[in-house]
């Protein structure tokens, strides 16, 4: 029996869109902002937010550039990292630092600290000094 290729509707998520509403939430969190408080900034309910971050619906770019507003953010920052080395339709996957990596161990370290105001002063000062991107060192 041959197999069927499933096909995706427009608000259908794929890996990418899972990996974008990773990046949303982890910058949401950062803010301290709950899903209601973005969703009230968007003007959308909590529950379409939380389909977002999960990748279970796709972010239309009109809607990635409020949420962006929304969160002090740029776009494609919440995108995956382009490496011109790796092969074409390698997905998300591909750029999660791995275990032991100094990203890993950074934000493994980051998740234990116990106060939510230190870790947000911590990704701000991390933002502050990375690079912006396209800069050349």
């Amino acid at each position: 029996m041959a197999r069927q290729t499933q096909r995706l509707t427009s608000r259908e998520g794929t890996p990418v869109d899972a990996w974008v509403g990773t990046r949303i939430a982890a910058r949401r969190q950062a803010l301290g902002l709950s899903q209601t408080a973005l969703a009230g900034r968007v003007g959308v309910s909590f529950q379409q937010i939380q389909k977002y971050e999960t990748g279970i619906n796709r972010i239309s770019a009109s809607r990635l550039h409020q949420i962006a507003l929304a969160l002090g953010a740029e776009p494609g920052s919440f995108f995956p990292a382009l490496d011109p080395s790796s092969t074409q339709g390698e997905g998300p996957a591909a750029t999660r630092p791995s275990a032991g990596s100094p990203a890993a161990r950074l934000a493994e370290a980051i998740s234990r600290i116990p106060r939510r105001k230190a870790r947000q002063a911590l990704i701000v000062l991390a933002e502050c000094l990375a690079e912006p991107p396209g800069a050349q060192p």
